[in-house]
């Protein structure tokens, strides 16, 4: 790894079935001085999850081409799946590592925002640290209606319009969401087989921040599977670690006479989050310290497909 201020970005590309549409994705973000730390594909979230690190100026470009590539390959008016999204790359988030501050990394994501519009005609909304708007700074806010909500709220609504381009969505590869913020951890829990659900539903409102419960924690119940699930996003893990909200799932699940089953980790944590004697950690399917933990992976990055 070059040295100076070290970025990370974790696009989101709406594709999760196709690993050669995403294999063409990851390959064409392959940028001198990024490093490929993760990437995965969610076949029933019909997503994938890449994360790259690198000189600020490198991992912009490298981001932008994947997004450019993600337009090229990835069709919404046909793609279905349970995660939300407005966009081929529906996410763009600019995270910093070292020597570089997150207002740093707020300019990052308006330069991409702008290199996304004037290169491939995909409009733009800036959330989190980036946001131009306070009421765009949550993600739920930009993304409701989804892609076919938006397509059509842009154009009739001046409250809905794009930061960056539009007011038109491009028509096949939606917008994109950019923006800069503190590390998240995607962190889902399986309920026992056979649970519905419903209660992985009702497990997700209550610890879900916006209905006051766990603070910086985001989560739905969806089906994976055919298992109910909690998927969730945890935005500061420094005051609600992963033990805590393994601990919340597993109480509120309990209370209601079911089970809580296996953990999985989307993507990679910050060694500060890392708690290896952990159940949340114990019970996380295939958690490989050396792979899952950002600082160590820099140290062994993944070969580009």
């Amino acid at each position: 790894m070059a040295e100076g201020p070290i970025v990370e970005c974790v696009p989101n590309f709406s594709e999760g079935e196709d690993r050669g549409k995403v294999q063409e994705i990851v390959h064409a973000m392959h940028v001198d001085d990024v490093h490929l730390l993760d990437w995965s594909l969610d076949a029933d979230h019909n997503r994938s999850v890449v994360t790259i690190a690198g000189t600020p100026e490198a991992v912009v470009e490298a981001a932008v081409r994947g997004a450019g590539k993600a337009a090229e390959l990835i069709d919404l008016t046909k793609q279905k799946g349970e995660h939300p999204r407005i966009g081929a790359a529906d996410v763009i988030p600019f995270v910093p590592v070292s020597g570089i501050s997150l207002v740093q990394c707020v300019m990052l994501a308006r330069q991409t925002g702008m290199a996304l519009w004037k290169r491939f005609g995909i409009p733009v909304y800036f959330y989190e640290a980036a946001a131009a708007r306070p009421d765009r700074v949550n993600l739920e806010n930009v993304r409701r209606g989804q892609f076919e909500g938006l397509l059509r709220d842009s154009v009739r609504d001046t409250t809905r319009h794009p930061d960056v381009g539009g007011p038109e969505l491009h028509a096949t590869a939606g917008a994109s969401a950019v923006g800069a913020r503190k590390f998240l951890i995607a962190y889902n829990i399986f309920l026992g087989k056979g649970t519905d659900v419903g209660l992985a539903r009702a497990v997700a409102k209550e610890i879900r921040a916006a209905n006051g419960g766990l603070f910086g924690v985001k989560a739905m119940g969806v089906l994976v599977n055919g298992r109910a699930q909690v998927s969730m996003n945890i935005t500061d893990f420094e005051r609600t670690s992963m033990t805590k909200v393994h601990a919340a799932v597993e109480e509120i699940t309990s209370r209601h006479g079911a089970e809580i089953g296996e953990g999985e980790v989307i993507g990679l944590i910050p060694e500060a989050a890392y708690e290896p004697n952990a159940a949340s950690v114990r019970q996380t399917l295939q958690f490989d310290p050396e792979e899952k933990v950002i600082e160590r992976r820099l140290r062994r990055p993944l070969e580009w497909p």
